[in-house]
């Protein structure tokens, strides 16, 4: 069964990015990073707002002519120091919904039927928080440590348990367990009852260095380039 949620989209975009120098309006292929999810979130149809939340005024201005709206995240959050807890916490504190879904501008290889899923995967369930994750079939291990094997014998790696790992494409938190947790002292990051949506491997792009993002920027190219080309083989004889 769908729910009627209220939902409204919060893109986080600090200006000062670090590791990525100004990111949020450095372009992607043909267009600024900032506008990619800006465009998800649009073209979902589903959110009663969508919303950039940055401490820049000149950004704010970018995103409100690209068709979003502006949250002025305050001075004291807008550094690296603060984290998602923290800037969600007070955008929720100033806005009305039933869930908020963060779209990060760091994964700009998502693509809008991943995203609708996800909205409807929210909307079919009554979680209190749902992660977005990218599932792996590989021998892991965690601090030394067999994770999903024991190593007495070789699995093919298709019948090996699949490890996911949190991946921060999309995250969606209801408002009022995440305000809740948050006044009781507990993390609501990831809080009550938990779900779990799996992104494909190719939308999974995280833009912390250059190398992530000649990455990103080489997946959405391949995407671009693939309707002009054919699979070729090498001819066997």
């Amino acid at each position: 069964m769908k729910h009627d949620y209220k939902l409204i989209a919060m893109i986080p975009a600090r200006m000062g990015s670090k590791r990525i120098p100004k990111k949020n309006i450095r372009y992607m292929l043909d267009k600024p990073l900032i506008q990619y999810p800006i465009e998800f979130a649009l073209q979902s149809q589903a959110f009663d707002s969508v919303w950039v939340n940055t401490e820049s005024e000149e950004l704010g201005k970018i995103c409100e002519n690209l068709g979003a709206k502006f949250h002025k995240r305050p001075a004291e959050l807008a550094d690296d120091k603060a984290t998602n807890r923290d800037f969600t916490y007070e955008f929720l504190k100033k806005h009305a919904c039933d869930y908020v879904v963060m779209i990060n501008p760091t994964s700009p290889t998502l693509r809008q039927e991943t995203v609708n899923r996800f909205l409807s995967f929210v909307r079919e369930n009554e979680f209190d928080c749902v992660m977005s994750v990218e599932s792996v079939k590989a021998e892991a291990f965690y601090a030394g440590k067999k994770i999903n094997f024991d190593g007495k014998s070789k699995v093919p790696s298709q019948n090996l348990g699949a490890v996911q790992y949190i991946v921060w494409a999309l995250t969606a938190w209801k408002r009022d367990c995440f305000i809740r947790m948050q006044e009781e002292g507990e993390c609501p990051i990831f809080g009550g009852n938990m779900g779990l949506f799996e992104i494909p491997k190719d939308e999974c792009a995280d833009l912390d260095t250059d190398e992530d993002w000649n990455i990103a920027e080489g997946i959405l190219y391949s995407r671009k380039s693939a309707s002009q080309s054919r699979i070729k083989y090498l001819e066997v004889w």
